[in-house]
């Protein structure tokens, strides 16, 4: 297997690339997260900041009193084999700093962009990575120092904030706990054991370094801490000697403060027989070493987890659609794909399997009806009304044998009502389509990355539907002049008028003999108001029949099989810069496409990497 230095490279490497992307954190383990890292956890004023720059050896974090650290600052160690030490940050990219000077300055200024002047903190990470022979390859996460009290210009939940914020890292199963305590604070009090008992109570995780031992009173040692008797750890306790005022007022270099550590630690007679795990380089080592060994461990995990993701991330695109090609022939193609895709979805609405085809039925089972028993027949048959149409059907020559002029005149007046109700059929389908054509825009996903191509199918559907439409009504009023144009004799030849009672006319009468505008009886009008009647309610019959057949053939049937083909044409004609707005897409979803392409290539990179370093 190749060494654990390199995968330790290699998972900088990939850290730095999720903090770019964004993936650092959120809902549920992200790939950052699931990287092992170490978490510098202590109380202010614990001696944080001088550790850190131990482990560097480089004077190279902003001090000052309050809180100094306010933004989480992801330091990533590389050990190089040539003696250049440079630093450089992620958001200056290609920018090597070899003043750290100016590295303390940009952190101080990077923090300010953030938080302001003010003292508050910000949970966006500042991502420095330091190149050097004189480190270990390790990831460190410096966090805002545990407070008890809020000062002036802070908000009271200060405090709260910053525990949050650590615990949000601490918490994490993949971070190791660096937990800082000084010497001359009782351990039982130390924020930083206090949190990392909380989070990991068996200790497996946690570090405990004790620094400023020798700041400690006269006659005291922290001893009894250090060899884990006090308060024991799965690892070993290592104490460190911070650089004095003086020091860092003097700029001693970090270099001969190592070694002056060293020299405390091996002539102190409370801690020699403990210096060689003491100090600062050691406490380097040991948490390279671990690293390289959860490393190691995590290798399945990690690789589980990118596998994961990558399935989540493929799944994701293919729901909100891959990029479009730039060639017309392809947007061509794209653009007819949407329109199988909602014609699919509409011919479901039509046909079942999604709701909506049945209110078209409702027209036919229900209002047609419903309108035709609400015609006015009663109206236009009734005795006043035939006598009139009958007395002013011949004119001045009156009828011979039957009102014939007048039945025709009484049928065709009942039949033009039938117009009203075969036109409102038509239009209520044609409302009832128009609604289905909206709900398949809507449930077509693969369109909803095209708001321009939406509305292009939804004009050209619509314009379609009112072709339809006026076919429709044209059919249906030929249906019901056809009923006035020609009129079934053989349903009259059947019906055999009764002559008309004459209580008062002679006995031997001849009762066959038409009557004439004097002898109208209305007994005879209502035999002619029920006659016409009965014709119209076969008419009624034969309509309610036909008029459905009238409008599915029309509308129905042609929207299954024409809705879009005019479109069609119009589409073949277009140029490819015409083609290309069509496909214009909302700019979120091409944002959001983009990041988790991104993404998607940052996970099989990584996957990759991994895959080439640790199991050769």
């Amino acid at each position: 297997m190749a060494t654990m230095t390199s995968l330790i490279g290699l998972i900088n490497k990939i850290q730095r690339a999720c903090t770019v992307l964004g993936d650092h954190g959120g809902e549920g383990l992200s790939l950052w997260e699931a990287l092992p890292s170490v978490a510098v956890v202590g109380g202010q004023s614990s001696g944080k900041s001088s550790v850190l720059e131990s482990v560097v050896g480089r004077d190279f974090l902003p001090r000052g009193s309050g809180i100094v650290t306010r933004r989480p600052l992801v330091l990533q160690l590389h050990k190089t084999e040539n003696g250049q030490e440079y630093a450089e940050f992620l958001h200056i990219p290609r920018k090597r700093f070899t003043d750290f000077a100016a590295v303390r300055k940009e952190i101080a200024d990077e923090t300010d962009r953030i938080t302001g002047k003010s003292k508050q903190i910000s949970n966006v990470p500042i991502q420095l990575s330091i190149y050097s022979p004189n480190v270990v390859n390790l990831t460190l996460i410096d966090l805002p120092g545990l407070t008890k009290v809020a000062v002036e210009g802070q908000q009271e939940s200060i405090v709260q904030d910053i525990e949050n914020m650590v615990r949000s890292y601490v918490e994490k199963p993949n971070c190791i706990i660096l937990a800082i305590s000084p010497a001359n604070q009782d351990i039982a009090t130390s924020d930083a054991i206090k949190i990392a008992k909380e989070v990991d109570p068996s200790g497996e995780r946690t570090f405990g370094v004790v620094t400023k031992l020798d700041l400690m009173d006269k006659g005291t040692n922290a001893v009894e801490v250090l060899e884990g008797r006090q308060y024991r750890l799965q690892h070993p306790w290592v104490g460190i000697v911070n650089r004095s005022q003086a020091d860092i007022n003097k700029n001693v270099d970090m270099i001969a403060a190592r070694r002056k550590e060293r020299e405390y630690f091996e002539t102190s007679p409370e801690y020699g027989h403990l210096a060689h795990k003491m100090g600062s380089e050691y406490l380097a080592k040991l948490l390279s070493q671990h690293l390289e060994q959860v490393i190691r461990q995590k290798i399945p995990s990690i690789i589980a987890l990118i596998n994961k993701t990558i399935d989540e991330l493929n799944a994701e695109l293919d729901r909100i659609g891959r990029p479009i090609a730039v060639d017309s022939g392809a947007q061509l193609y794209t653009i007819l794909e949407m329109c199988r895709a909602f014609d699919k979805v509409f011919k479901e609405h039509l046909d079942g399997g999604r709701p909506g085809g049945d209110r078209i039925y409702g027209v036919f089972d229900h209002q047609l009806p419903a309108a035709l028993k609400k015609l006015p027949f009663d109206r236009h048959l009734s005795l006043k009304n035939v006598q009139r149409v009958v007395t002013e059907a011949d004119g001045y020559q009156p009828h011979l044998i039957a009102p014939e002029q007048g039945y025709r005149r009484l049928i065709e007046g009942s039949i033009s009502y039938f117009k009203g109700p075969a036109e409102a059929s038509v239009d209520a389908v044609h409302f009832v389509l128009k609604e289905l054509v909206r709900k398949s825009i809507a449930e077509t996903e693969e369109l909803r990355r095209f708001p321009t191509l939406s509305n292009d199918i939804a004009t050209a559907a619509n314009d379609a539907l009112e072709k339809f439409r006026d076919e429709s009504r044209k059919t249906v009023m030929r249906l019901v002049d056809m009923e006035s144009s020609y009129l079934t004799a053989e349903f009259f030849r059947k019906i055999h008028l009764e002559p008309e009672k004459n209580p008062n006319g002679p006995p031997n009468s001849n009762r066959n003999a038409p009557p004439t505008m004097d002898n109208y009886t209305d007994n005879h009008l209502r035999k002619i108001g029920s006659n016409v009647n009965a014709y119209i309610s076969m008419v009624c019959d034969t309509l309610k029949n036909t008029i459905p057949k009238a409008v599915v053939y029309c509308q129905v049937r042609e929207a299954k099989r024409s809705l879009l083909n005019y479109f069609y044409v119009q589409v073949g004609k277009k140029e490819k810069e015409r083609l290309g707005a069509m496909l214009d897409e909302d700019p979120a979803l091409m944002e959001k496409r983009n990041q988790i392409a991104k993404r998607l290539e940052l996970y099989k990179q990584a996957r990759d990497d991994i895959d080439s370093v640790a199991w050769k």
